[in-house]
């Protein structure tokens, strides 16, 4: 049987390289569309949770995993030999920058030489993993390809950028529309049937490179308009004007306006980090991304801007830093997820605690959080009284923010979770 009609009869086995937030939701969503489906993870924890049903991603609850498991469409190893009876391998592996802001491929390239060690005619390896434009044709293909076995012809490529958002209800990966690139146009084909067993809109596009583009572009998008406003709340607050009110009456508006709202930076593996793969890229052609660089600038400034402001109401109540115990609420990137990648509380807190503070944190959904490898006290949501400041970086749902605003002697508000503006002793972004 080709791969063709095992795509069609779900006869086709999968494996997913990488169980993180992209992997695990896209292995659950294959089994339960009735393919045989594989995690691969060289986390042997990740490994042994999945195949006891258990869920380590708020997005996937452990009755999915379970019935998948109960069911034999689910399993995770970290035996790469489970590539050698695979006939469809997606890699959902991080990406993320180094230090300089460099992509940081090592993990990919290391996932395709151990493909190489399995590969074999009629299969199917689609790239997931967000990365710069040319990635899968000028990474992958070379390397597979020195099997002896052609792209296109023995073997079919594909690039289609995941598009996860961790802790979105509405959109889970079923609801994601998948745009496809394969080095082929049977690969894209095949890549295409694969993705329509469990999603309903599937874009096949003309090459890896143009799906690679349009990742980049989705990010860049919202990190170049989160900027932009961003720029208008530090402009706002010098001209004595709250944001959060010209935001909402510029909603009013029918056509031609979308809101962006600000914050203390940007988080997450996706919109602090696949804008800078393309301003990277584009250096190859000495051409210069100034939007992606300048919003890089403009929102690296978001922490510290926090820090002036704790530091200004501080001062209003006539305290330093220095000795204050402050309480941050929230460290995840964003709400109702317990993912810290990029978070903007990293800075915050390590600034903080350089300047003398006496830092906690209070988060229902991260147990516990680290800068520069010393624990941070966690603490509960009572006696918010005995904080010189309350910094609110996170909004979690299902708290009343007002009552809140009552009980602390202090606030600064980086998400205007505090709606109304009557409390004195609430200092907003």
């Amino acid at each position: 049987m080709d791969l063709e009609n095992k795509i069609k009869t779900k006869k086709a086995t999968i494996t997913i390289i990488g169980m993180g937030y992209v992997g695990l939701p896209l292995a659950c969503g294959f089994a339960s569309a009735g393919f045989k489906t594989f995690g691969l993870d060289n986390n042997s924890q990740k490994i042994k949770k999945i195949n006891q049903g258990v869920s380590y991603i708020e997005d996937i609850k452990n009755k999915e995993i379970k019935i998948n498991i109960n069911n034999k469409k689910l399993s995770a190893t970290t035996d790469e030999k489970v590539l050698k009876k695979s006939d469809i391998i997606i890699i959902c592996v991080p990406t993320p920058l180094d230090k300089y802001k460099q992509p940081d491929i090592s993990l990919l390239k290391q996932s395709v030489h151990t493909i190489k060690k399995f590969l074999k005619k009629d299969q199917l390896i689609i790239l997931e993993s967000t990365t710069y434009p040319g990635t899968t044709q000028e990474i992958i293909q070379p390397i597979l390809e020195k099997t002896g076995l052609k792209a296109g012809k023995d073997f079919f490529l594909a690039f289609s950028p995941e598009r996860i958002d961790p802790g979105n209800k509405k959109y889970k990966v079923k609801d994601l529309s998948k745009v496809i690139g394969g080095t082929s146009k049977k690969g894209t084909n095949l890549a295409c049937l694969l993705y329509a067993s469990f999603i309903e809109n599937v874009f096949p596009v003309s090459s890896p490179k143009v799906a690679e583009m349009t990742k980049l572009l989705e990010n860049t998008f919202r990190v170049v308009n989160i900027s932009m406003i961003n720029e208008i709340a530090l402009l706002c607050d010098k001209i004595k004007i709250d944001v959060w009110e010209v935001i909402e009456a510029a909603k009013t508006k029918p056509y031609g306006f979308m809101p962006f709202y600000p914050g203390p930076g940007i988080g997450g593996h996706c919109i602090s980090i696949d804008p800078f793969y393309l301003s990277w890229k584009a250096k190859e052609y000495n051409f210069y991304a100034r939007f992606i660089e300048l919003a890089g600038q403009i929102n690296s400034q978001m922490p510290h801007f926090v820090i002036t402001k704790i530091i200004f109401a501080l001062n209003k109540n006539k305290k330093p830093i220095n000795g204050s115990k402050i309480l941050i609420w929230g460290v995840s990137y964003k709400k109702d997820i317990s993912d810290i990648r990029e978070s903007p509380a990293c800075s915050v807190i390590e600034q903080l605690i350089k300047k003398g503070g006496k830092v906690e944190y209070f988060d229902p959904f991260v147990k516990k959080f680290k800068i520069n490898n010393k624990q941070i006290n966690r603490v509960s949501d009572k006696n918010l009284q005995k904080y010189d400041c309350i910094v609110i970086l996170t909004a979690h749902s299902g708290f009343d923010y007002e009552k809140i605003a009552q009980k602390a002697k202090l606030i600064i508000d980086t998400r205007n979770a505090i709606k109304s503006r009557k409390h004195k002793n609430v200092f907003h972004l």
